[in-house]
């Protein structure tokens, strides 16, 4: 008669803790990994908005775009207007503004006989501590700053000004 061997029940187990254990170590970093990518992804897109509305205004003659609205367009966007500038991809441009887990937003501001000689744009985590720990800011100056609570930093004209922290080389 043959005896079949096979694995006990202590020894799945233990295979089965050891997985566990492993698991509970890895899971934080790679939460934490999301976030930073989440985090500089949102700062990209800064940049592209900030770029994006000197390119606006320099094309119009009407100043800085009074929304998000103004700078993307429809997809395809094939016929750039002041309403629908075609600069930036629709991703960023179209409702609900949001992309890797930031929502985006973009006022025109200190509007002078018309056009708006200012912008503020930020960047706010959907969930603070989940998507991204830190809410980002732009404006006509081209400055990205940040803020360490993760909420929102506003589009008054000046706020983005107010905060304290530069982003350097991120």
């Amino acid at each position: 008669m043959n005896k079949q061997r096979g694995f006990s029940l202590i020894e799945l187990l233990i295979v089965v803790a050891i997985i566990l254990i492993i698991a509970a170590i890895a899971i934080p970093s790679l939460l934490r990994s999301r976030i930073a990518a989440n985090e500089s992804s949102a700062v990209s897109s800064l940049r592209t908005i900030t770029t994006a509305e000197t390119t606006y205004a320099s094309s119009w003659g009407s100043g800085y775009a009074a929304t998000l609205d103004n700078l993307g367009g429809p997809v395809p966007c094939v016929v750039a207007t002041a309403v629908t500038g075609c600069i930036i991809d629709s991703a960023l441009s179209l409702a609900p503004y949001t992309k890797s887990g930031y929502v985006f937003v973009a006022v025109g501001n200190t509007p002078v006989g018309g056009v708006n000689n200012g912008f503020e744009v930020n960047a706010t985590p959907v969930i603070v501590d989940v998507t991204g720990k830190r809410a980002f800011c732009s404006d006509q100056t081209g400055v990205l700053r940040s803020n360490a609570t993760g909420v929102a930093i506003g589009t008054g004209a000046g706020t983005c000004s107010a905060v304290a922290t530069l982003i350097i080389g991120n």
